[in-house]
């Protein structure tokens, strides 16, 4: 699936009786800074800070809560913080996908990729 800003592509499967997803390509896979593969430098555990961000997963056995819907939790790489998440399928090509702080929620549509 590509996220709303096309930067990223994140495979989404079935695991533990539930949803995983999983970076596993970026527009922009090399840090300009450092020549060298981006890694998850975001996150607030310094022993996770030198992940790479291909390969992170961003949840792990979300379990379905209804037809086409599955709510847990979910790794935003962009800010290194964890939400509770919605994530439902919208249409045949269409993933919305939620994150929420306490009543506070946003999201945003990701689209089938081919590759």
């Amino acid at each position: 699936w590509l996220t709303q800003a096309g930067d990223a592509k994140v495979r989404v499967s079935k695991c533990g009786g539930g949803l995983c997803g999983v970076v596993v390509w970026l527009r922009d896979p090399i840090d300009p800074n450092t020549g060298k593969p981006v890694v998850d430098d975001k996150n607030h555990n310094p022993s996770l800070a030198k992940r790479p961000m291909i390969g992170l997963p961003l949840f792990q056995g979300m379990p379905a809560t209804g037809p086409n819907k599955w709510s847990g939790t979910i790794y935003n790489a962009d800010d290194g913080s964890t939400y509770a998440s919605n994530i439902s399928v919208s249409g045949p090509t269409t993933l919305r996908v939620e994150g929420c702080v306490g009543v506070l929620c946003g999201g945003e549509t990701w689209t089938r990729s081919s590759r």
